[in-house]
């Protein structure tokens, strides 16, 4: 993935998304393009003979930033397919595929290609064509190119040549099939042997001149999905004339006997890389494989680690970022905002220290998220972002939180300085303790919410040892408190901001609503959680919050035995909301409360043995994994998969929609979760028909009809091409 700047980034993203859809070329010709990808047709020869073999090659043409696919995607994407149409005793080879770079965010992996690629085709021509006559060829071409988001595009492509009798002369040296022939992998010069433990892959090439290769790196791209683990480490050894590479086994990883197929990839010094190609029978390894463990032997520097920590804190920071325009986080820092412009005549340090205090409140929010994770993860326990909503009692909590921050920017509730920390009373304080707190607030209020780039980041942390999964939670907090850092520290953002004046206090009213709002939506969030019952004890707390804020109220001005005694009633209200709260919601049955209701509906509710029947079966499989208390899932559910368009597109395509609900924790859905990098949801994978073991199309988070009806298309031609094979 590549960094787009703050407010762009969004406005960007949403963009892309609107333009994922198959683009097709009206025109056919030997040439065609769609915005991310230009396309043409080439041959090696400007004339054929009859009954001749030539190359046709298909030039790829990609904008910067974003990139196609290789015979094996990797762990998402969809390899270029190339339909032939040709008369009637022509043939068409099999593409012959460059080797491809490597394509990383996070624990995710993808081969393929960017800038350039050209795949060659053999083509054979009919032994009757006459001289005089043309040969016309035709080809329906489909590809996946990506960025941060994914779109299947299609052209059509046609070319025709003229035919002349044998021996006439003609051009054979186009240079772009030249440059392609002379990228291809070739075949090893060495002996080859591969032997696997179950677990790890050791491939050993032997032989003169080994020895002298001194690769600065070396990977091997396996040609089927699942052999290896694409993110995995791979290890190089040169032991003597013995180039050892080690490797970790994959999903779906080959038996004794069977043979690995795939791409030697050597890069030198310089930059520049040799492939070569590899196939031999996979053996019984003697002993285990260490894949991690650095054994005897020049070890070659893997610095994918560094690259893949450096990657993860940039899009975690993006991440958090983003985090600023969901619904429930953007008026808490509206409320800082104005606080910050209502001070504005106070000394430049006294605002920077404000910002700092909200930065620090949001950064040990985090610390403390990331060390819950941590302890939740050594006593077992499959988690991940968000996974403290699983939680009714915690739902129940933060719904009363936001109620009592509405009454205190509605004016119901005045706080005083030593609780107003708990709500917008406190933003509207000059002390620190406020900015902290609200640092605090704007964490809590942005966990329900997944943002573009956090799902790799999250995923990729969540498998890395603590210090690094720290790191990664501190970047995400860094980007949720950089624009109000930037506030205070920048006085030129503050000039830009309206002068102060009586629409800050009606706008401080305004913004009470949202926050009721998010009241609403966790109440409905409590009631798939825990039963119908979990609504009117939530709505009883709030009852009694809003009295004891009322009481309060009232009573402020009153004697001092009425005002005590009003305070004390307060309290007593409030301690008799939470506590009714919590043994009622704890009281109910979670579990049977949130299982997914499909009567009616266009999905049904997932479970393994559910989705290993269907892939069994070769069906077509979409899952939609979500969650009550996931905003992105509810907006994405609403926008795009409830559809008419595309509901009908997954019936056509006999698509079985299968809805998986992490409202509360489920095992099962956590380890798939866990098999694509994800620690969190939205996650939505349309696996196409056919092979059980073909990897399925992993689409964005942020999803539109158009986006979806695209991998459907995109999911249908796989499938047909599947079924061929």
């Amino acid at each position: 993935m590549h960094a787009i700047t703050r407010p762009k980034a969004l406005a960007g993203l949403l963009s892309a998304l609107g333009l994922a859809v198959a683009c097709s070329s009206g025109l056919a010709g030997p040439q065609a393009a769609t915005p991310q990808v230009k396309a043409e047709l080439l041959a090696s020869v400007s004339a054929v003979y009859p009954g001749e073999q030539i190359e046709v090659g298909l030039q790829q043409k990609i904008i910067p930033h974003w990139h196609t696919y290789w015979v094996n995607p990797g762990d998402s994407g969809l390899a270029t397919t190339i339909a032939w149409t040709l008369p009637d005793g022509s043939g068409a080879g099999d593409i012959q595929w460059p080797a491809p770079k490597r394509f990383k965010t996070g624990p995710v992996a993808n081969y393929g290609y960017e800038n350039e690629v050209t795949l060659l085709s053999p083509l054979r021509v009919p032994a009757n064509l006459q001289p005089g006559q043309r040969f016309p060829v035709k080809a329906e071409v489909s590809w996946l190119v990506c960025k941060e988001v994914c779109i299947p595009e299609q052209v059509s492509l046609d070319l025709e040549l003229p035919v002349v009798a044998p021996g006439s002369p003609r051009e054979t040296a186009n240079p772009v099939i030249q440059a392609a022939q002379s990228s291809l992998p070739v075949a090893a010069p060495w002996q080859t042997t591969i032997e696997s433990d179950g677990k790890a892959i050791l491939l050993r090439a032997s032989g003169a001149g080994v020895a002298g290769l001194q690769p600065a790196e070396a990977w091997f791209y396996a040609s089927e999905w699942g052999k290896t683990t694409h993110d995995g480490p791979q290890r190089l050894h040169i032991l003597g004339d013995s180039l050892e590479l080690r490797l970790k086994a994959g999903e779906a990883p080959g038996a004794v006997g069977t043979p690995l197929q795939g791409v030697l990839a050597l890069q030198a010094a310089d930059g520049s890389v040799k492939a070569y190609t590899v196939s031999a029978p996979i053996k019984a390894a003697g002993a285990s494989i260490h894949v991690d463990s650095p054994t005897a032997g020049t070890s070659a520097p893997d610095a994918a680690g560094d690259i893949q920590l450096g990657a993860a804190l940039v899009l975690a920071l993006l991440g958090g970022l983003i985090l600023n325009l969901m619904p429930c986080v953007f008026p808490v820092l509206s409320i800082k905002a104005l606080s910050l412009l209502r001070h504005a005549g106070q000394a430049p340090g006294h605002a920077r220290l404000q910002g700092l205090a909200y930065t620090a409140g949001v950064l040990a929010s985090f610390g403390v998220l990331a060390g819950v994770l941590l302890a939740l993860k050594a006593g077992g326990s499959q988690v991940g972002w968000g996974f403290q909503f699983q939680s009714p009692v915690f739902v129940l909590a933060v719904a009363y939180l936001m109620f009592a921050v509405g009454l205190s920017l509605s004016g119901v509730l005045n706080v005083g300085a030593s609780a107003a920390g708990l709500g917008g009373g406190l933003a509207d304080r000059p002390g620190y303790a406020g900015s902290f707190f609200t640092g605090v607030l704007a964490t809590v209020v942005a966990t329900p919410c997944t943002a573009p780039f956090m799902g790799a980041a999250l995923g990729f942390a969540l498998t890395q040892p603590a210090p690094v999964l720290v790191a990664v939670f501190l970047s995400l907090g860094l980007g949720l408190a950089l624009p109000y850092l930037l506030l205070c520290f920048w006085p030129a953002l503050q000039r830009l901001l309206p002068r102060p004046g009586v629409w800050m206090e009606r706008l401080k009213e305004a913004l009470a609503f949202p926050m009721y709002g998010a009241a609403v939506w966790l109440v409905w969030v409590l009631a798939q959680q825990a039963g119908p019952n979990a609504i009117a004890i939530a709505l009883g707390g709030m009852l009694a919050i809003a009295f004891a804020a009322w009481l309060a109220g009232h009573s402020h001005a009153a004697r001092p035995l009425a005002r005590h005694g009003g305070r004390g009633v307060a309290v007593l209200s409030v301690l008799a909301a939470l506590a009714g709260g919590y043994l009622g919601v704890s009281g109910e049955t979670a579990r049977a409360a949130s299982a997914p209701q499909a009567t009616g509906k266009a999905w049904e509710p997932y479970s393994q043995a559910r989705f290993d029947a269907l892939r069994a079966e070769g069906k077509p499989v979409f899952i939609n994994f979500t969650a009550a208390w996931c905003i992105t899932c509810l907006a994405n559910e609403k926008v795009a998969l409830s559809d008419p368009q595309v509901e009908a597109a997954f019936r056509q395509a006999g698509i079985t929609y299968l809805k998986g609900d992490w409202t509360n924790q489920d095992p099962e859905i956590s380890a798939h979760l866990a098999r694509f990098g994800r620690s969190g949801v939205p996650l939505y994978l349309l696996y196409p028909g056919g092979r059980a073991d073909v990897a399925p199309a992993v689409l964005p988070q942020l999803l539109t009809p158009a986006t979806v009806l695209g991998a459907v298309d995109a999911a249908t031609v796989r499938s047909l091409s599947l079924a061929k094979e």
